[in-house]
């Protein structure tokens, strides 16, 4: 338990740990862990009975405040087995309207922690995009971010504007983009891609023309961000 626990938290970790505990199938476990790349250890709770058990242990519960929030978070994050990181992943993206800017600084943990795209990408999308649509001035936040050496906090950076459509700042995104076309890493090089791609179904031009005018992006990225769009991709 963390330090900072709060009697929600308590009663939703004892019950995590309880149900979790019982649906644990060993058969799964290791066809997961496989799945992941033996990253990390897994209980063996397929997705679809996890969040069964997630709606039966947040039954009756009053909503989480940011404190509750965090409290849950760290504590699963402290779990070896993945289920457990899942877990705090759904929740956070369910009261996702909840946190504060400060909040940040725990996602910062959550996302150099037991890092993975399957933890860092609706961390990033779910919950760093909207508190950042709430809260504008967090955004230098994404600007460290985006600098940073943490591939992670990096790829964050990129995509939290994945799901913002038309209210999508451009000049960011794309400032992002260029700074880290070079990057070696193919999970930043994917997520530039992947966000250039997704804002093409919005303002395709905007893309086509972008990718056309940076030659420094990788050819994964191009390829992704082109996926799309007509014609053949630029080089890069």
């Amino acid at each position: 338990m963390v330090s900072s626990d709060t009697p929600l938290s308590r009663t939703v970790l004892d019950r995590l740990m309880l149900a979790y505990g019982a649906a644990a199938d060993p058969a799964d476990a290791g066809p997961m862990r496989a799945y992941m790349r033996d990253a990390f250890p897994f209980l063996g709770i397929k997705t679809p009975r996890r969040r069964q058990l997630a709606r039966q242990i947040m039954r009756g519960l009053p909503a989480p405040d940011q404190q509750d929030l965090r409290a849950v978070a760290l504590a699963c994050w402290a779990q070896p087995a993945r289920e457990y990181q899942y877990f705090a992943v759904d929740w956070l993206v369910k009261h996702a309207n909840r946190p504060e800017p400060g909040f940040l600084g725990t996602i910062e943990t959550l996302v150099t922690t037991r890092s993975w795209w399957d933890t860092v990408d609706p961390l990033a999308t779910r919950v760093v995009g909207p508190i950042v649509t709430r809260h504008p001035g967090a955004v230098s936040t994404m600007d460290d971010w985006a600098a940073d050496d943490n591939l992670w906090l990096a790829r964050t950076a990129v995509l939290h504007q994945l799901h913002y459509k038309e209210k999508t700042d451009t000049d960011r995104l794309f400032g992002y983009c260029t700074a880290l076309a070079g990057h070696p890493d193919f999970f930043i090089r994917k997520a530039i891609g992947w966000a250039l791609r997704q804002y093409a179904r919005t303002d395709p031009e905007a893309v086509r023309a972008f990718v056309d005018a940076t030659p420094t992006l990788s050819r994964l990225s191009v390829r992704e961000a082109m996926k799309h769009l007509a014609g053949p991709p630029a080089e890069g």
